[in-house]
């Protein structure tokens, strides 16, 4: 909703403004200068990346429109799955502990937290970090290492559609001066017509370059913008996973491992201690009966 607000109070404003000017809109309605700026940053764009960061920057633009970032609801949730997790570490053997880090899907303890098993990535970094505490034999130190490197690898590739996204939108204003200079080029091919006409031609071709300058700076780098924020927001469920499970390694109970991954998180969207006690409570003790 924010996304839309902004983009109609922009092109509102804008277009407004010029139409109190005295000028006419229907000036810069040049729908070709848009298709030869649009149609060379969609070439650009997908020369410049591999398909799989095309088909990731469409889904990127969705979330950042929809305003998908995590809420509180997906922190109580992951906390909730990890307390589940360490009870079962701390109180019952490896081999049924095993059954659920294999397979997380038919996992009772993952289907109590479906959107913490929606993510696939999520749900796997806990499951392996899960497995090697397990095996019993890691170091904290090396384990903290290895997270780092995950975090920062994942961190990397949600953000690859924000480096496209921000390339599109640094080289649009030089195209929207090629699309002017296309412009100017028809308009010298009629120099021997009337004034009037040739005014317009001008003035069609100068749209090119307020095309690329707006497409630039009040659509696309919004976009790109949105998405580093949404995507980086995502990636700190990982962080609260890094903290919580390197807390409970060192040897704290499962509510005070909580603590360390719940202070991770952004004041804004931040649980208080008791909503996480309500809710890892309750949720461990919803598995236990599950499972049982």
């Amino acid at each position: 909703m924010g996304f839309v607000i902004g983009i109609v109070i922009a092109l509102g404003c804008i277009l407004g403004g010029f139409a109190a000017m005295g000028g006419h809109l229907s000036v810069i309605w040049q729908p070709w200068e848009f298709v030869i700026i649009g149609g060379a940053s969609l070439g650009t764009f997908i020369v410049a990346n591999p398909m799989s960061t095309i088909k990731d920057t469409g889904r990127a633009m969705m979330e950042a429109i929809l305003d998908r970032a995590p809420t509180q609801r997906h922190y109580l949730d992951v906390l909730g799955v990890l307390y589940t997790l360490m009870r079962e570490l701390r109180g019952k053997g490896r081999n049924e502990l095993e059954q659920h880090v294999d397979n997380p899907n038919e996992s009772t303890i993952f289907k109590s937290f479906p959107r913490v098993l929606a993510d696939k990535d999520l749900t796997h970094f806990i499951c392996d970090y899960c497995r090697l505490i397990i095996i019993g034999n890691a170091r904290t130190h090396e384990i903290e290492a290895l997270m780092d490197e995950e975090i920062q690898t994942v961190t990397r590739d949600r953000l690859k559609s924000y480096h496209a996204l921000t390339s599109v939108s640094d080289g649009l204003p030089a195209l929207g001066i090629v699309a002017a200079v296309l412009g100017v080029i028809k308009a010298m091919g009629a120099l021997d017509e009337a004034p009037e006409i040739l005014g317009h031609l001008i003035g069609a071709a100068l749209v090119g370059i307020f095309a690329g300058i707006f497409m630039s700076y009040a659509l696309v780098q919004p976009i790109a913008l949105k998405i580093k924020s949404t995507r980086e927001q995502s990636c700190r469920l990982y962080i609260i996973v890094k903290q919580t499970l390197l807390a409970f390694m060192n040897g704290a109970m499962p509510q005070i491992a909580l603590e360390h991954g719940r202070k991770t998180i952004s004041s804004r969207n931040r649980p208080s201690i008791d909503m996480v006690e309500n809710e890892t409570v309750s949720g461990g003790a919803a598995s236990e009966q599950q499972a049982a």
